[in-house]
């Protein structure tokens, strides 16, 4: 099954897709579908309120306001190994927030003044119901499906400290969709390909095999930590091939085109556009000079 959340009518709605097909549905996106209960796949023909136009489609993130949007760096061996650093023993885990998101086709902004914003083509775990400690042979009962994303990051902010956060959760820089599809057609660990061009040069070239950590083994050790809730999202980390792992280093700039896709699942294509100027007196910008105390780069 294929599901999606769109913008129609002002408002948005989730969606069944099915070849060119588009049925809406009679809840307001992917997380309220998730959140009616275990049986919420047998609820889909129930709540089929009408037909929509293929062709005007228009995507909204796939959850638009997640409970959570749980991160892993370092997560691929290859990129480990561009960056020149050991294989994780633990998942490496941040966040970003729901400001972050943007949908599928939507303008990706790039931070104002920012000459280090990178590209991240990442799979994305979508939850599909609250699970605690729940140990890894079990965790895959706890995967809705994945959807695609690109986990866009400010260089300079995230390696200013040993945290990563503020370089993770700019304003509209992270464009998740178009859809969900569920582990029924993917499975749990699926090995899928996985690209990032920016206009057409092919920049990230990997698949999801190359992983250290595999989906279920992730999302049990995340429900050791929190309840995971219907409608989370948890982004899986990027292969090798971002900019900053470059010699020289290359970085998005406004007016590119990024495109993310992961095979089975579907296509992010956003084109990258300069964020507003922050208002007079406001923090500087990324551009800005930072600490000789920034923390060793590292890119995930």
């Amino acid at each position: 099954m294929r599901l999606a959340t769109v913008r129609a009518g002002g408002a948005t709605q989730a969606a069944r897709i099915t070849g060119r097909s588009v049925e809406l549905l009679g809840v307001p996106d992917v997380r309220a579908l998730l959140s009616t209960g275990p049986d919420w796949r047998r609820a889909v023909d129930d709540l089929v309120t009408g037909p929509a136009d293929p062709d005007t489609v228009d995507f909204a993130p796939l959850v638009p306001a997640p409970s959570k949007i749980l991160c892993v760096g370092l997560n691929y061996r290859q990129h480990a190994e561009e960056m020149g650093l050991d294989f994780p023993v633990y998942p490496t885990v941040f966040a970003k927030f729901a400001q972050s998101l943007v949908g599928a086709r939507d303008p990706v902004e790039i931070p104002y003044g920012s000459r280090s914003t990178d590209w991240e083509a990442e799979l994305i775990i979508v939850v599909q119901g609250p699970v605690r400690h729940c140990p890894a042979a079990e965790a895959a009962s706890a995967i809705a499906g994945f959807t695609v994303g690109n986990d866009v990051s400010e260089r300079a902010y995230q390696n200013r400290t040993s945290e990563w956060l503020q370089g993770k959760t700019w304003d509209r820089t992270t464009p998740v969709g178009p859809v969900l599809v569920t582990t029924d057609e993917v499975g749990v660990s699926p090995d899928l390909a996985v690209t990032c061009s920016l206009d057409g040069e092919l920049k990230q070239s990997s698949r999801t095999s190359d992983m250290i950590f595999s989906p279920p083994e992730v999302v049990a050790y995340l429900s050791s930590i929190m309840t995971l809730e219907a409608g989370d999202l948890i982004f899986l980390g990027t292969p090798s091939g971002v900019g900053n792992g470059r010699r020289p280093p290359e970085f998005l700039t406004a007016g590119l085109t990024m495109r993310t896709e992961i095979e089975r699942i579907g296509v992010l294509e956003n084109r990258c556009v300069e964020a507003s100027a922050p208002a007079s007196g406001a923090t500087a910008s990324p551009a800005a000079t930072t600490s000789a105390k920034a923390a060793r780069p590292v890119d995930a």
